[in-house]
């Protein structure tokens, strides 16, 4: 792990330092360490901890695990140019590593998230120096801090399992001592968890600023620590035990959210991926993007690399919506295909949306040629968009893009970026993580509470698809959902059946956000569900031929071998590698 601490005065350097002569002592564009432990100085060291949460760079990216969480479990493609364009990602895809510890962007992506602790850890030492007399926002802040050291952090217990854990009262000198092997799976959880039941203590139920988090999001984001603590694991990946007084807990943090947050469900899907509802009565928690900023021409731009190649757009094509993922929005009497979902015509095309029954979530999540595009009856999708079709299809992915019209869009040549937010967490989340801990904690009450909210989130989707819509008013698809109905739609509703329910669930409702791969490694079935989703997947996309998910590995990445030179052998390799 490189020094973190290098970059971290960098913001810094000409904010706040000026010159008044060739010939000053100091050194021009340097402060000192004791220039920022004032409550200003120390105020604006926090808001830059802050800021790196919105860190973008294509593959140095921060937080914002759409590849490794979505293009890894099977919602979508690579996409891009072809295999070779960000090749080391097609690796990622595929599970076909050459050699797999020694290739960059991973290195990248563990550095990028220690540049971000090192950012938070700074900030909190010198938030504690300060009394509360001086300032009194200190317990608020410390708060927000390791609230925030709990998001980077989870980034890497998803997606590496260990890691070696500092906070701010490691010395620097100490960094390259601290070995990833020196906590356990649980304990390295308990860590996190730590963090953020400080944060319920120590936060209010409000922040004046938006983007701030509040008790809520700690207590959601504790329930979401929770319920990937509860699927306890051995030291070769596999789910050995469901704890379930996690589970207890994170049922009832999420109920206290639900009932007492004043949150609640947009009446329509869409609102949760347009610019001007951000920040509104759904979101929990977000990363704060912005294309408005006094001090930047472009803003804190949310820059996306999924556009298609048009004029308006220009770059580059990737996340692109897989057809198993698609296919499995296809609905019978209302509810979930399940078991012929992957079979007969494909739904990724306008015909097939035409006749084949549908949840219309699938309208907000992708789009395909002579389709509206991001609820635009005017602005139609064109064959020509998508950057490779021969290798990865047509398919394109809307949650996370704005129409070229909005006010929030900026081209930054040769990309392009815009100011919607980022929702770490969303009350349709908390929802269907009460409904997930009540089935696996079972008896009859439980199942038969998560049935009501699965079917709230069903019924949401049932009344979404007023945006989707063509220029002469008719639908985009021929929509069916309804909510479970046991005896009806469904044959029962034992846990079984309500458990798959649930997982069926969160792959609508987050289809392309990042969640589902880990959601699979949690559930301990990453393995039997990737290497059937290639089993069929290959025959439609060849450039997976060679795609096999190799259980005991593939549920984590390994650690990078160039932080393990770093240490001089310290790191303990991920097991299978």
């Amino acid at each position: 792990m490189r020094t973190i601490n290098q970059i971290i005065y960098g913001l810094f350097l000409i904010l706040f330092t000026s010159c008044t002569s060739m010939l000053d002592e100091s050194p021009q564009g340097v402060v000192s360490d004791a220039d920022l432990n004032s409550p200003e100085r120390v105020e604006q060291m926090v808001n830059a901890a802050y800021s790196f949460c919105g860190q973008n760079h294509f593959n140095k990216q921060f937080g914002l695990p759409y590849e490794e969480g979505s293009v890894r479990g099977g919602e979508a493609y690579k996409g891009g140019s072809g295999t070779n364009d960000n090749a080391e990602r097609n690796l990622w895809e595929t599970f076909v590593y050459m050699q797999p510890t020694t290739t960059g962007d991973l290195d990248n992506l563990w550095w990028v998230h220690y540049v971000g602790v090192g950012r938070v850890h700074d900030a909190l030492r010198r938030v504690q120096k300060l009394s509360e007399t001086e300032y009194p926002q200190k317990q608020k802040r410390i708060a927000e801090l390791r609230f925030l050291r709990a998001h980077i952090y989870m980034y890497m217990k998803q997606c590496f399992k260990f890691f070696p854990y500092i906070d701010e009262n490691t010395p620097d000198e100490n960094y390259g001592t601290v070995s990833n092997d020196e906590l356990t799976d649980q304990e390295l959880w308990g860590k996190l968890i730590d963090d953020l039941r400080f944060g319920v203590a120590n936060l209010p139920d409000k922040q004046e600023e938006v983007g701030r988090p509040t008790r809520f999001a700690a207590k959601a984001y504790l329930a979401k620590m929770l319920m990937f603590a509860a699927y306890e694991q051995d030291g070769n990946n596999n789910v050995v035990n469901i704890n379930k007084e996690k589970l207890t807990e994170a049922a009832s943090l999420c109920k206290d959210i639900i009932d007492n947050s004043g949150k609640s469900l947009y009446p329509d899907f869409a609102q949760n991926f347009l610019y001007e509802y951000e920040n509104g009565p759904e979101s929990i928690w977000a990363i704060q993007y912005s294309a408005n900023d006094d001090n930047s021409p472009t803003g804190r731009l949310n820059s996306w690399l999924i556009y298609p190649i048009n004029s308006e757009y220009g770059c580059c094509g990737f996340l692109q919506p897989s057809v198993n993922m698609m296919n499995r929005f296809k609905t019978l009497n209302g509810v979930p295909d399940f078991e012929n979902f992957n079979r007969g015509e494909t739904l990724d095309n306008k015909e097939a949306f035409v006749k084949t029954p549908m949840d219309p979530r699938l309208m907000h999540t992708a789009c395909v040629p002579e389709m509206p595009w991001k609820y635009d009856p005017e602005y139609i999708m064109q064959t020509s968009w998508a950057r490779s079709p021969e290798v990865y299809g047509y398919s394109m992915s809307q949650k996370m893009i704005v129409l070229p019209s909005c006010p929030c869009f900026r081209k930054t040549n040769p990309f392009m970026g815009s100011g919607l937010n980022w929702d770490v967490l969303r009350l349709d989340e908390v929802i269907l993580w009460r409904a997930e801990a009540l089935i696996q904690l079972g008896g009859q009450d439980n199942i038969n509470e998560a049935l009501t909210l699965i079917n709230k989130i069903r019924e949401r989707a049932a009344s979404s698809g007023g945006r989707l819509i063509f220029a002469n008013g008719s639908h985009t698809g021929k929509f069916d959902v309804a909510p479970y109905q046991p005896g009806k739609n469904c044959p029962t509703w034992d846990q079984a059946f309500a458990f798959k329910a649930l997982q069926w669930e969160r792959h609508l409702e987050f289809s392309t956000e990042g969640k589902w791969f880990f959601d699979l490694v949690r559930w301990g079935i990453a393995a039997e569900f990737m290497n059937e989703y290639f089993n069929t997947e290959k025959e439609r996309r060849t450039y997976l031929k060679d795609a096999k998910f190799t259980k005991n590995r593939d549920e984590y990445f390994p650690i990078p071998q160039q932080q393990i030179n770093y240490v001089k052998g310290l790191y303990k390799q991920n097991t299978g590698w």
